[in-house]
C-alpha cells in the first residue's frame, strides 16, 4: 500500500516538474524575440507585447502534461478512436511545437492556424457531444465556449503574424477569433451573475 502511494507520488511529481519546466523554458525562449517590442512599448502596450508568451506558455505546460502524464488525459480521447495513447502523445508534441513557434515568433501564421483548428476539433469531437449528452450541465458548456475561445486566440495570432496571411484571410481569421472570444466572455459574464457563488476552477465538482 505504502509503496503504491509512494510510486504515485513520484509519478505525479515528475509530471508536475515537467509541466513547470516546460513553462519556464518557453518563457525564457520567448522573452528574447519579444525584448525589443517590450522595450519600445509604453504603458499597457507592454502587456500586448507579451501576447505570444501568454499563449505559448500554457501550450507548453499542457503539452508536457500529455507527454509526461498521459494517464491523466487518455480517457478524454474518444473511445471510437484507435491507438488512444498515440493521440495523447501526438497532441502533446503538437502543443510543444506550437508553443515553440508562437514563443519564438517563427511560422506563427501556420502554428496559430493549426492550433485553432485543433481546438475546434476538440470541441467537435469531445466537448460538444458531451454537452449534448448532458444539456443541463453548465460546466461542460463552459468548457465548449472556453475551448472555442482558445481556438479563436490561435487564429488571431495567425492573422496578426509578421509575414502572415494576405488581407482576406487575415481579416477572416482575426474577425472569427474576436467573435469567438467575445461570445465566451459574454457567456462567462452571464454565468457570474447566474452562479455568483461559483468556486474557482473547472470542473466545479461540488456544484455539478
Amino acid at each position: 500500500m505504502h509503496s503504491t502511494i509512494l510510486a504515485t507520488f513520484f509519478e505525479i511529481s515528475r509530471t508536475v516538474v515537467a509541466m513547470c519546466s516546460a513553462g519556464i523554458a518557453i518563457c525564457l525562449i520567448g522573452v528574447w524575440p519579444a525584448k525589443t517590442e517590450i522595450a519600445e512599448a509604453r504603458g499597457l502596450d507592454k502587456i500586448v507585447a507579451l501576447s505570444n508568451l501568454c499563449v505559448a506558455i500554457p501550450l507548453a505546460v499542457f503539452g508536457a502534461l500529455h507527454l509526461f502524464g498521459p494517464q491523466f488525459v487518455t480517457d478524454i480521447v474518444p473511445v471510437y478512436m484507435p491507438w488512444r495513447l498515440f493521440w495523447v502523445y501526438f497532441v502533446g508534441c503538437a502543443l510543444i511545437a506550437a508553443s515553440l513557434s508562437i514563443a519564438s515568433k517563427i511560422g506563427v501564421r501556420w502554428s496559430g492556424l493549426q492550433f485553432g483548428i485543433m481546438m475546434f476539433l476538440f470541441v467537435a469531437m469531445i466537448h460538444f457531444p458531451g454537452a449534448l449528452r448532458q444539456p443541463h450541465n453548465r460546466i461542460i458548456w463552459t468548457i465548449v465556449f472556453r475551448e472555442m475561445s482558445f481556438g479563436g486566440a490561435g487564429w488571431i495570432l495567425a492573422g496578426n503574424a509578421t509575414n502572415g496571411w494576405r488581407a482576406p484571410a487575415k481579416t477572416t481569421l482575426i474577425t472569427v477569433g474576436r467573435i469567438l472570444i467575445a461570445i465566451a466572455a459574454i457567456v462567462f459574464g452571464i454565468e457570474h451573475f447566474l452562479h455568483p457563488t461559483g468556486l474557482p476552477g473547472v470542473p466545479l465538482v461540488k456544484q455539478i
